[in-house]
């Protein structure tokens, strides 16, 4: 037996005792108070989740915990918007108030959950110096984008407290979409007395960290696992069918699918890891994959500051020099698209792709390869040299194995893959320290702004590539007004074709949704937007 076998043996072997020690996918039955069996869901996630804070996390990782301990005023259910905090909610004839009426729900202290926990929540998440990368998201709201960006104040935002259980929420124009912005994690509530008694409650578990969804954080073992239990103090618990989820946090995704297999985890796949390239096939075979349509899209996005990447026709050379129908066959295998521009088809209004360029358009690539070499004064494609960056991810980077060396076959040019750990590589985009990198992004509302917005200046918190384009801005302010859906639609598409004239992100390919569930597992299919609502999840074993 080779030493690199042996020592992973030893690292699995290890792994399944510390599992076991916490009874994870174990047999032993525990129970409920009223003495009936508890039900125990088992899961992965692939990290350590960067933040618990809803104001701060960027991630999915991180965003999957939030969602099923928080809950906004409404959230999705099959994708669709219900009432969820909130119990009746009445908007104004000119679509631009919206008064929320709260129904009696309690914190997981036993506190009642107020209408000011939801404006101080909001309030901080804008306050610029609180820098909250998502804060763009909160910007329908009346005054929002003024005060993040310093130039307005607090008391000039449309957030007003009627009551304890009453918020009048007005925004700068109709958003037809502004209901599935509020089952969004930024909305969030937070407890408005915790977290001003102690500006670092969401680093941990305990008494600190004070929730409002379905599951409390009952244990958080950094760097090891999460685990959730059901909410005793929870406004609907009586439908909450789960007692606990236990939460492995497993980097290796073959890793996580060895678990799968014994019966040691109960489902596989985003947001809960992901099924290993080299299982993809197995799964097909015995009937156990389910692959489903996400509005969601994989891309390298692309430094615009960088000594080559500044160039937009080098970052053309790279975005056509891509055999991305090749990339889905050979190493990807999860049937998903091409993806042509930045807006997936699972979106409304774009099921019908405009495809901004052609695939795998070699000669194409060269002419802007030499054209972009011209202009930087470059005689040698060898001169160039890119660095792609990757989280760390077996399927990262076999893909970006793929493309370093469509990169250097059809241009010539050098090409290093740089690896990090997911925390340090949202800091390293954050910072442009990057040729290019590799992101996905998912939808957090069905409609093509959310793909498109956090390109609106190059100082969103999402932006991450130092591109901006005064028009593209101008387009996406004018789809905020638009009230025809036609037109704005038209509007929207009119900012994407910019954008993709200009490549400062690659597009790859449209995800699918891969997964496998054990079969007494009901109800944890993932939605269109990716989401998984453990409040709905139950296990029959």
């Amino acid at each position: 037996m080779k030493k690199s076998n042996f020592l992973l043996l030893v690292m699995l072997l290890a792994l399944s005792l510390v599992l076991a020690a916490c009874n994870f996918g174990g047999e032993e039955a525990t129970t409920t108070e009223d003495g009936k069996s508890a039900k125990e869901l088992n899961l992965v996630i692939p990290s350590e989740p960067p933040s618990l804070h809803p104001a701060l996390a960027t991630d999915t990782t991180s965003g999957v915990i939030l969602q099923n301990v928080f809950e906004g005023l409404t959230t999705l259910k099959d994708g669709e918007v219900v009432e969820a905090a909130a119990e009746d909610i009445k908007i104004s004839d000119d679509q631009l108030t919206y008064t929320f009426t709260l129904r009696d729900a309690k914190w997981s202290n036993g506190d009642l959950v107020t209408a000011e926990d939801f404006a101080y929540a909001w309030k901080w998440a804008l306050n610029p110096a609180n820098a909250s990368e998502y804060a763009s998201i909160l910007y329908p709201i009346k005054g929002a984008e003024s005060y993040n960006v310093g130039e307005g104040t607090e008391e000039g935002l449309g957030i007003k407290v009627i009551d304890e259980k009453t918020l009048e929420v007005t925004l700068e124009n109709p958003t037809p979409y502004f209901l599935e912005l509020t089952a969004f994690k930024t909305y969030y509530p937070v407890h408005k007395a915790t977290a001003e008694g102690n500006d670092k409650w969401y680093t941990d578990a305990g008494e600190t960290y004070v929730t409002n969804g379905p599951f409390t954080l009952a244990d958080w073992q950094h760097a090891g696992s999460i685990t959730l239990e059901k909410s005793e103090n929870y406004w609907d618990k009586e439908n909450v069918a789960l007692d606990k989820v236990n939460i492995a946090m497993v980097e290796n995704e073959t890793t996580a699918g060895t678990m799968f297999d014994a019966g040691e985890i109960d489902f596989l796949g985003a947001p809960f890891q992901n099924v290993s390239l080299d299982a993809i096939d197995r799964y097909k075979k015995d009937g156990t994959l389910n692959v489903e349509d996400l509005a969601s899209i994989y891309t390298y996005k692309l430094n615009t500051t960088g000594e080559f990447t500044s160039n937009a026709n080098i970052r053309k050379a790279l975005t056509l020099a891509i055999d991305r129908q090749g990339l889905i066959d050979n190493v990807a295998k999860g049937e998903q698209t091409p993806a042509l521009g930045m807006v997936p088809k699972a979106v409304k209004g774009f099921e019908e792709q405009a495809g901004y360029f052609k695939d795998n358009d070699i000669e194409e690539a060269k002419k802007a390869l030499e054209q972009g070499m011209k202009e930087l004064g470059i005689s040698d494609p060898s001169q160039i040299s890119i660095g792609l960056s990757i989280n760390t991810s077996e399927a990262h980077a076999a893909i970006a194995q793929y493309v370093q060396e469509s990169w250097h076959k059809n241009l010539g040019i050098e090409v290093t893959i740089d690896n990090s750990e997911w925390q340090v590589y949202l800091e390293k985009l954050n910072m442009l320290d990057y040729d290019a990198a590799r992101m996905g992004w998912g939808a957090d509302y069905n409609d093509a702004y959310t793909f498109l917005e956090q390109y609106d200046s190059a100082k969103n918190g999402n932006n991450d590539t130092g591109w901006e384009n005064a028009e593209f801005t101008k387009l996406l302010k004018q789809s905020q007004v638009e009230t025809d859906p036609e037109k704005r639609i038209d509007i929207l598409k009119q900012a994407e074709a910019i954008i993709m004239s200009e490549y400062p992100v690659i597009p790859v390919y449209y995800y699918t949704n891969l997964y496998v569930s054990k079969d007494y597992v009901e109800n944890i299919a993932p939605d269109k937007l990716g989401n998984i609502y453990l409040k709905y999840v139950n296990v029959n074993k």
